[in-house]
């Protein structure tokens, strides 16, 4: 494992309307405010999305599995919003729920909100953190400049 420690600089809370893109609103404030590390908070209604819920072989090449829908829902999430080629880039899982049926998962594909949606932005200052390409696995992950790293074995 490796970490790198950093402290809370400033807050920022949205609310979005109904039909607003929820992904790309979080990323407009990002931009906007230039935010290169970040904690996301989202509570309201969403409608229209996919979700990735999981890969289709935990053993092989990621391939997503997902789940579509167009109706309206409940969600409840919690992200992390870091620097990708200078760009904000950010990865948000939550439960998103309708009735009795609940999907859990990264709900990156579409996303507009539901009449209402209460997003809160947490900055995150001095993480020296960035999403870079793994080959090994073909996706961008957290990479730090100047990790801590500990072994857990």
């Amino acid at each position: 494992m490796e970490y790198s420690s950093g402290s809370l600089e400033r807050v920022f809370c949205a609310r979005f309307f109904d039909g607003e893109p929820v992904y790309e609103g979080i990323l407009q404030i990002a931009r906007r405010e230039k935010i290169q590390s970040g904690i996301v908070y989202a509570v309201g209604g969403v409608r229209r999305g996919g979700v990735v819920v999981g890969p289709e072989d935990p053993n092989g090449p990621v391939v997503p599995i997902v789940r579509k829908f167009d109706d309206a829902r409940e969600m409840v999430a919690i992200g992390t919003l870091f620097a990708d080629d200078g760009q904000p880039a950010l990865h948000m899982h939550g439960a998103i729920g309708r009735g009795d049926e609940t999907m859990a998962g990264c709900p990156r594909q579409g996303l507009d909100c539901y009449l209402v949606l209460e997003v809160f932005i947490l900055e995150v200052a001095g993480l020296g953190a960035a999403r870079k390409l793994d080959p090994a696995s073909g996706l961008k992950l957290l990479a730090f400049d100047n990790p801590t790293r500990v072994s857990l074995t």
